[in-house]
């Protein structure tokens, strides 16, 4: 979306995991550059370094739509903004929330410069703490069900579950939602044994990282390990357990073994 007559530029920026090493360089040079950043408070807070002489507007969990409105007027007076999300900004990001305001607006046709920054995101981030889950055709799928109704989520947990995808679930469990996450287990359960690697990791590659190996039979009993800011890797019929690791081998032919 560009239109030579507006001056402003929003960057969609995708800080990655949350430690400063795995922060891509064009994301650390978007945020340099911006005269506005937008986020999330805890996300501000990790860059916190970046946004020093800045004009910063941070906003709470569930603002998402307030945070794009800000970053789109500031632009449209002529800012250069770059809007922070965890990981990757088109994964359950901000890109979403933001290009809808545009749509939404759509003032004659006239944008400001968009430019997506990709990030590290936290299904990546999860997936190199547990070895190589993510080797054959796998799926992201969030169990929030603010803006998307569960039947849809459950209907989609059996499609991944009967296409015997490897499947990372975002959201999965937080104080409001104790439920999804074991009717996820139950919907999974009627598709792989119970046996199938599940690898659970918190705050990857944050302080107070945490990871959990267990199985689909067991995750009932592991769901207090598991909350907003877990990813939970669900494998395949043919993952595996292997010195401490979750792996997918790259192809359905090859052997595998177990611990």
């Amino acid at each position: 979306m560009t239109s030579p007559s507006i001056s402003g530029k929003i960057n969609l920026v995708g800080i990655g995991p949350g430690d400063a090493q795995y922060l891509p360089p064009a994301a650390s040079q978007a945020i340099s550059e911006s005269d506005v950043v937008v986020g999330f408070r805890a996300y501000i807070s990790q860059i916190q370094g970046l946004v020093t002489g800045k004009e910063v507007i941070s906003m709470e969990l569930g603002q998402e739509l307030e945070r794009a409105a800000a970053a789109v007027d500031s632009a449209y007076a002529g800012n250069t903004v770059s809007v922070v999300s965890s990981g990757d900004a088109g994964i359950y990001g901000m890109s979403g929330p933001v290009f809808r305001v545009l749509t939404d607006r759509d003032w004659n046709g006239q944008y400001p410069t968009v430019v997506t920054v990709p990030g590290v995101s936290a299904m990546q981030a999860a997936a190199a703490v547990l070895g190589s889950p993510l080797m054959q055709d796998f799926c992201a799928i969030s169990l929030s069900d603010l803006l998307t109704p569960w039947n849809k989520i459950r209907a989609r947990l059996e499609a991944a579950g009967q296409g015997d995808f490897v499947i990372s679930l975002y959201n999965p469990r937080s104080k409001r939602r104790q439920t999804q996450l074991l009717e996820a287990r139950e919907i999974l359960l009627k598709h792989r044994p119970g046996d199938t690697p599940v690898g659970l990791v918190g705050d990857a590659f944050r302080p107070g990282q945490r990871v959990k190996l267990t199985t689909l039979h067991d995750l009932e009993k592991d769901v207090e390990f598991v909350d907003m800011v877990t990813i939970v890797v669900i494998g395949n019929s043919t993952t595996y357990l292997h010195g401490g690791k979750v792996i997918t081998p790259r192809g359905y032919e090859e052997k595998t073994n177990s611990d």
